[in-house]
């Protein structure tokens, strides 16, 4: 994880909300989209709080830095201890 000395935290900030950004888009281009074929304005209150939700998740997790924990790498930090 970054160190938040170093970090600002704009960057992780920008870079979530660069990395969310399609996800949201194909979400509220979905919502449009059902509403263009003429169904009804329910439809896109029962699609559209989900995408939120998940966009709002993701977010979190790449501004947190979770995905970059996970993503590392798999033996750990303590490459110093081997022999």
């Amino acid at each position: 994880m970054a160190d938040p000395e170093t970090d600002d935290g704009t960057l992780n900030r920008k870079r979530a909300a660069l990395a969310v950004l399609p996800f949201l888009a194909l979400g509220v281009g979905n919502v449009v989209l059902i509403l263009g074929w003429g169904l009804d304005g329910i439809w896109g209150f029962l699609l559209l709080p989900p995408v939120l939700f998940i966009c709002v998740l993701a977010w979190i997790a790449f501004r947190t830095g979770f995905v970059n924990d996970r993503t590392g790498d798999v033996r750990g930090t303590e490459t110093d201890a081997e022999p």
